[in-house]
């Protein structure tokens, strides 16, 4: 597992109550929320996909530090 996905998976499960976590690979994890998958994470070597609702969001991992992915992605969360 990558170390990017490690620190995104720990800052983003630790501010988001009531969701969890599921891995689908060394690579990929999953934000599930009320047993409905609301989010995949995909580290894909220069890049993250996230996927939310059927739209993919590549950050490249270069110019995006994963405290700040974590950051949108609980943004966005706590919005709904």
């Amino acid at each position: 597992m990558s170390d990017y996905i490690k620190q995104l998976k720990t800052l983003v499960i630790t501010q988001l109550k009531g969701y969890k976590i599921r891995d689908k690979s060394a690579s990929v994890f999953q934000l599930i929320k009320d047993n409905n998958v609301v989010a995949t994470i995909k580290d894909q070597g220069e890049f993250i996909i996230v996927t939310i609702a059927n739209k993919d969001y590549k950050y490249d991992k270069w110019y995006t530090k994963p405290e700040h992915l974590a950051k949108v992605i609980v943004n966005y969360f706590k919005s709904k």
